[in-house]
């Protein structure tokens, strides 16, 4: 079924993407839509608008919209992060230039709001509220991101807030966006919009825990990538706040001030620390715990065991990805 979608939106993207003008602006903007990428948030709301019977047109321009945004924060973070690769190909201020990749961005944010404008009268109002709050919230996810790097300290609270801000919260806005144009109650709106930003925190814990202890042949990343850029994740969070002093004084010279010239020993080491502080343990039952979170509310909505399968598999697919 998610298959299905994607290809549904594939094919609606490239349509949207030969109708832009033949002007130099729009040029950046094919580029960064033409990368790729498993387009889960655009899916997510043809899922749920199917679920809930919205109409299929409506669910394009709002799926149109959901990448365009999505897109737009891309090469806005790449240009903050100076990052040179985005998919395997040099990022929009790479290509062209910052201004350039500004203004484009600019320019996606706009076309964004002109697909939500062609979803129909009928939830306009509570489609473009919801928007709106979504993008503020994923702008104060990224400053709190941008905060995190310069601070010595952060609680396993706040990182769990800046993840839910930066990429649960849009995930949510999807399948909320698609439950509204399928005139879904109240009660099932919020609850959708749980389960995708339960599902998104769960996917980000998830993520950090096999960046350190997945196999880098099944999960596709050097393991230990986010030890060797001295990240700031939930495993090297956790284990700060439960370590002694010594252990603690020890995590922090080896993670954050490169006293290890080697990078292999360095990873080494923290791993052991790690699993010392059983912090492999806690970081896995966390994600499954914020899992089985998502699916006690995808349980609370009024939708049928066959309308759920759909939202099951993007739950198993997340969940399921190989050690």
């Amino acid at each position: 079924m998610l298959n299905e979608l994607q290809h549904q939106f594939e094919d609606a993207l490239l349509k949207y993407s030969h109708s832009l003008p033949e002007k130099t602006l729009y040029r950046p903007i094919e580029y960064i839509l033409s990368l790729g990428g498993k387009r889960v948030r655009p899916v997510l709301v043809l899922l749920s608008g199917n679920a809930f019977g919205a109409n299929r047109n409506h669910l394009i321009n709002a799926a149109l919209a959901i990448e365009l945004f999505h897109n737009f924060s891309l090469v806005h973070d790449d240009i903050m992060d100076k990052a040179p690769i985005r998919r395997g190909k040099p990022t929009v201020h790479e290509k062209w230039d910052s201004n350039a990749a500004i203004l484009s961005g600019d320019s996606m944010l706009i076309e964004a709001y002109k697909q939500l404008t062609l979803t129909g009268d009928k939830h306009l109002k509570e489609i473009l509220d919801l928007f709106n709050t979504t993008s503020l919230e994923v702008c104060e996810g990224q400053q709190l991101d941008m905060e995190f790097e310069s601070r010595t300290r952060v609680s396993a609270s706040e990182y769990i807030e800046m993840i839910t801000l930066k990429t649960a919260v849009l995930l949510g806005c999807s399948l909320q966006m698609g439950a509204l144009l399928g005139n879904a109650s109240e009660t099932d709106c919020l609850h959708i919009y749980n389960f995708g930003k339960l599902c998104g925190i769960a996917f980000q814990i998830q993520d950090d825990y096999l960046d350190a202890f997945g196999n880098p042949e099944d999960f596709g990343k050097q393991v230990g990538g986010d030890i060797l850029s001295n990240k700031k994740t939930y495993l090297i969070i956790k284990a700060l706040e439960l370590a002694d002093a010594e252990t603690r004084s020890e995590l922090e010279s080896i993670y954050f001030q490169n006293t290890i010239a080697d990078g292999k020993a360095k990873v080494g080491r923290v791993l052991e620390l790690f699993r010392q502080l059983e912090i492999d343990e806690i970081t896995e039952l966390e994600s499954i715990r914020y899992f089985q979170l998502a699916k006690d509310e995808l349980d609370n909505t009024s939708l049928n065991e066959e309308n759920k399968k759909g939202f099951l598999g993007f739950l198993e697919l997340l969940r399921d990805r190989r050690r």
